[in-house]
């Protein structure tokens, strides 16, 4: 379509342009913009459309146009008209969000308050309007941006910054004005409820605007549950056809059924990352620069490089800006304590002593991958390290100390928030899921799940068919969770945890356990499953004979406003979890006590209430 407007004879098109400005072929249509917290309609974003029987009919189109033929002040001019026009011949109510660019807000006209008395004759007070600063260009005189909005502000207006993370210069911009509102991109909404990252960006956003002083409006919310994420984030307004399309004559109340949704108890699962930093970290994070020499150096100026860095291992060597080897600190050292060694090389190329086939790697290489290459290379390279290039021109040197630090660390925090094994979520975000269902006072049963028996069928038939086991229990366990609502996490070892919200919770403990039932008989010999155990040797070396493995399941329901923790949940459910254990088989027990505030941390007393 953009082609066909840069195609079209540019002087009928700015005669289609004057013809429609001058006959005002314009229509305004109006997106509601909601409160998260019930849905009520705090105001409306006037948009624009061109004539319908127009190739301008789209708004991109139409100011596409207007700037090829130097109209584009003349038309936006007109469209804030046609906006303010038809917001009070509709009876609109609540803000009035009306989309100015910079350049136009700069400009003397609009400056002297043109729009200013336009609206005072429709009767339209400032304290209705919010400027909605539109980006269309890269760069802008920030000081005379600041002096205009704050200019607006002390006239009545509210000032907004349209499409944050979709423009040139959001954040600077966000920095420079200090809106009253910020609307995130489209971009960073759509599947926000699947892709951890967008969620972080949104995150992100809402913090800053809370320290701000600024309230932000979600854009481009086209799903439920788009919906329901950006409501649990805290976000003020949201907007998109999810909730309503942009209309000539918009309804004043939302659907009932989004009003509905936002009212409802309870909160979504947030989308996990299965896998933290092992893919986006590379071997440039190990980067160490290092004093450099040429095959045609003398070992004795190697060797008082070395003397003068007691740290230094290596040394690269490096031809035109190409690496060709490799010296080793103590090669050099051991060969010249030797009698007469010094004397006789010291003074030759350095090329004597150097091993020319050093690991070199480039350095966008994932650091998992890096250690694959070293573990599967010569133990040298884990002393001498490695060499790292940019296409194929030496930068640097990584050490296998660092490498393996590296590695270390993230296998630590990989291990926080997803278990390896599984890759479902671990500690941290099970405490941080539980923390949250506790601060919306939404009501959840929370499941602790064990495998009983576990450790003697590992001694008997090893820990790989142990880890097949605990896979299939996660595996289990994940299918019976409605992912939009129940929350399963992977404590370690065989234990795991489901944060339910569904209603039909005990239905799904029941499924997963017959389910578990029917799949752990592979697991064993038929002899052993016949037989209903098999034959051990315990710690004093006797023959103990061990039922087979079992899944138990402690509940407990969590009422609002009684625990006040991760911590005080947890110790319930681990309580729960004994108790069931203490059945034989695959066993379910749910722990009726009607906790209160008094007595919460007396849970093995009567006056907790009686357990049925």
């Amino acid at each position: 379509m953009l082609n066909q407007i840069k195609n079209f004879p540019s002087n009928d098109m700015r005669d289609h342009l004057k013809e429609i400005i001058e006959n005002r072929r314009l229509t305004a249509v109006f997106q509601p913009i909601i409160s998260m917290r019930d849905g009520h309609i705090i105001g409306f974003e006037g948009l624009i459309r061109g004539p319908s029987d127009s190739l301008l009919h789209s708004p991109i189109n139409l100011f596409k146009a207007a700037n090829l033929n130097k109209l584009s002040v003349v038309m936006e001019q007109l469209c804030r008209q046609v906006v303010l026009e038809t917001f009070v011949k509709l009876g609109l109510i609540g803000k009035l969000f009306l989309n100015v660019s910079p350049e136009c807000l700069l400009k003397p006209d609009f400056k002297q308050g043109e729009t200013l008395c336009y609206m005072q004759n429709l009767g339209i007070n400032p304290d209705q309007v919010i400027i909605e600063l539109t980006e269309s260009q890269p760069t802008f005189d920030y000081n005379l941006l600041r002096e205009a909005t704050t200019h607006y502000r002390e006239m009545g207006f509210e000032i907004a910054i349209d499409d944050l993370g979709e423009g040139f210069s959001g954040l600077r911009l966000w920095s420079e004005i200090r809106p009253d509102y910020v609307k995130i991109d489209k971009h960073f909404i759509q599947n926000i409820n699947q892709d951890p990252l967008k969620l972080q960006f949104v995150q992100s956003i809402q913090k800053i605007a809370e320290n701000a002083a600024a309230r932000v409006i979600a854009e481009g919310i086209e799903t439920q549950a788009e919906l329901m994420i950006i409501k649990d984030l805290g976000i003020d307004f949201g907007q998109g056809y999810h909730i309503a399309r942009p209309s000539s004559t918009p309804s004043v109340i939302a659907p009932i059924e989004i009003s509905k949704a936002l009212c409802l108890p309870g909160i979504t699962v947030y989308p996990q990352s299965k896998s933290l930093t092992q893919n986006t970290i590379s071997a440039s994070r190990l980067l160490i620069e290092v004093p450099v020499v040429t095959p045609d150096t003398m070992n004795e100026e190697v060797y008082k490089i070395f003397s003068e860095s007691p740290a230094l291992q290596a040394i690269p060597v490096v031809k035109n800006g190409t690496p060709v080897g490799m010296i080793n600190r103590h090669m050099l050292i051991d060969s010249f304590s030797k009698l007469y060694s010094r004397e006789l090389y010291g003074k030759k190329a350095c090329s004597k002593f150097m091993d020319s086939a050093p690991m070199i790697v480039d350095k966008d290489i994932s650091i998992q991958a890096l250690s694959h290459l070293m573990v599967a290379s010569e133990r040298r390279y884990l002393s001498d390290g490695f060499i790292i290039t940019s296409k194929g021109e030496y930068i640097g040197i990584g050490t296998g100390h660092d490498l393996m630090r590296e590695i270390t660390q993230m296998q630590i925090t990989a291990a926080r928030y997803a278990n390896p094994l599984t890759l479902l979520p671990g500690n941290v975000p099970i405490n941080e899921h539980i923390d949250r269902l506790i601060h919306s006072q939404a009501s959840f049963v929370v499941c602790y799940c064990d495998l009983d028996n576990f450790k003697p069928f590992n001694d008997k038939y090893g820990y790989r068919r142990g880890d097949d086991i605990i896979q299939l229990t996660g595996k289990t366990l994940s299918n019976i969770c409605n992912p939009d609502c129940d929350f399963i996490g992977h404590i370690g070892g065989d234990d795991f945890f489901i944060l339910f919200q569904s209603a039909d919770w005990e239905e799904r403990c029941q499924d997963a356990l017959s389910e578990f039932s029917k799949l752990i008989a592979p697991f064993f010999s038929a002899s052993d499953f016949a037989q209903g155990g098999f034959i051990t040797a315990d710690r004093k070396n006797e023959q103990v004979f061990q039922p087979l493995t079992t899944l138990s399941i402690g509940a407990v329901r969590i009422e609002p406003g009684i625990f006040n923790s991760h911590n005080e949940v947890s110790s319930v459910a681990a309580e729960a979890k004994k108790r069931a254990k203490a059945i034989h088989g695959n066993s379910l027990f749910i722990d009726r006590r009607h906790y209160c505030n008094e007595t919460r941390d007396c849970h093995s007393t009567e006056e907790c209430a009686l357990i049925t």
